[in-house]
């Protein structure tokens, strides 16, 4: 596995080794100890799936406090643009994002550390994704920032227009909101 650093060091693009024939193709998308050698000491405890439509926004999402997540996501069939907010206060990156495509062609998976929002929009018809946590979900501790604040400036490729939200993520707070009560320090 080829470890690509991004603008956020923390933040990592993880490229799998594809050994491909006339049969298709194989790759090894998770190894503990080959994680560990690329600095990512994260250990996965729930895996999840989601299948969407052309157009779906989800996130930008969270977990605080002890139950804060680190995650590292994939596409099985489709595209999406995936997207790391770092949401440290205090961080040389605090409101900085990454953005990269993942899809089921590209085999890239996308680490995120605890401390960032997490969101995604899918760029074709449909999309099946899977992530990995390395805590369980608690719904008290869900934050979520809007992923349409002009501040943070995602630009999602995916049409305002054609851009689908649920109503929670429709209502989530402002970046501005967020500063004035960060769920996460920097250090």
């Amino acid at each position: 596995m080829r470890c690509i650093d991004t603008s956020i060091p923390e933040v990592k693009i993880l490229e799998p080794r594809l050994f491909k024939d006339a049969r298709g193709y194989f790759c090894e998308t998770y190894n503990r100890k080959t994680l560990l050698e690329l600095g990512i000491n994260a250990e996965f405890v729930q895996d999840n799936e989601s299948f969407s439509q052309h157009g779906v926004v989800r996130g930008l999402h969270y977990q605080k406090g002890e139950h804060a997540q680190a995650k590292l996501v994939r596409v099985l069939q489709g595209e999406v643009l995936d997207v790391a907010v770092d949401i440290r206060a205090g961080s040389p990156t605090f409101g900085k994002f990454v953005a990269v495509r993942l899809s089921g062609e590209n085999h890239l998976q996308f680490y995120i550390p605890k401390g960032f929002a997490h969101g995604f929009a899918v760029l074709s018809e449909t999309a099946l994704f899977a992530y990995k946590c390395d805590a369980l979900y608690a719904p008290q501790a869900e934050g979520s920032i809007n992923a349409n604040d002009p501040s943070i400036g995602i630009d999602w490729i995916v049409a305002a227009e054609d851009r689908l939200f649920s109503d929670k993520d429709l209502k989530a707070q402002s970046f501005g909101d967020y500063l004035s009560h960060p769920d996460f320090i920097y250090g």
